[in-house]
């Protein structure tokens, strides 16, 4: 089973860097996008539906903020937009697809880059989500939940850490709530099950000549339940091509789909 996330800052620009192109030949079984920046009624072109797939988006109430899809090579069971909390839900950041006793999710924590009043907003998210992924992983699914978690957990996940221990995404805090995420087994890192390496980034800033220095960020994650942990065959960062900022992430899982 192959699944794919990628925040795609806006599919219709990914679109024409060459992003649905490329995807058919990923033979992915699920793609998780985040930060589509389009209502489904503005995406009138068949190729935002890619062939082979059903696909579900659910878009952030502004135009061309937000957004998450996903594409399902295998029909779901059922499809749920939304968390269930209103401010959360009403900026389109979580969508979960349910087959037998698999949900794939795609989620697109908010970011605080832009200032303090949207790093209160990504706190108060945080707090939500924290009771909320311990009381899924207790329900006996297997979950993945794969998208742009906008937090570097730790110092091998960027390239200056040094420099960003005060920016948003590299926060203590943040850090702090990654690892209590993490720490009791519940939920893993699947990345970093078959990956321990260093420079592995999913994201780079516009500026500095990031993207071809590798001067970059891990913040897109898939994290899974730990019955999931002995089916994690392989990831892949693809940086051949440039959709987006951020960097598709594949994962190989050795699971019947």
């Amino acid at each position: 089973m192959r699944i794919i996330t990628l925040n795609a800052n806006g599919i219709r620009s990914a679109e024409r860097k060459g992003f649905f192109t490329w995807l058919p030949r990923q033979n992915a079984d699920v793609v998780c996008i985040q930060e589509t920046k389009a209502q489904f009624s503005q995406l009138e072109a068949a190729v935002f539906c890619p062939q082979g797939y059903q696909c579900f988006y659910h878009d952030a109430e502004k135009k061309g903020y937000s957004g998450v899809a996903l594409y399902c090579k295998k029909a779901p069971d059922r499809v749920v937009c939304g968390i269930g909390w209103p401010d959360f839900d009403a900026e389109g950041r979580f969508i979960e697809a349910y087959f037998g006793n698999l949900s794939v999710i795609s989620l697109y924590l908010p970011s605080g880059s832009s200032g303090e009043q949207r790093q209160a907003i990504k706190f108060q998210a945080m707090a939500r989500l924290m009771p909320y992924l311990k009381q899924r992983a207790q329900e006996g699914r297997d979950l993945i939940i794969a998208g742009d978690w906008n937090i570097a957990h730790k110092e091998i996940d960027l390239k200056n850490w040094r420099s960003n221990q005060k920016n948003s995404g590299f926060l203590p805090e943040e850090r702090a709530w990654m690892d209590a995420l993490l720490a009791d087994g519940q939920w893993l890192d699947a990345f970093r099950i078959v990956n321990q390496a260093a420079d592995q980034y999913t994201w780079w800033s516009n500026r500095g000549q990031a993207w071809a220095k590798n001067v970059g960020w891990r913040i897109d994650y898939q994290l899974i339940t730990a019955s999931l942990k002995v089916t994690v065959n392989a990831a892949y960062l693809y940086k051949d091509a440039r959709f987006s900022d951020h960097a598709p992430l594949l994962m190989d899982y050795d699971y019947p789909f």
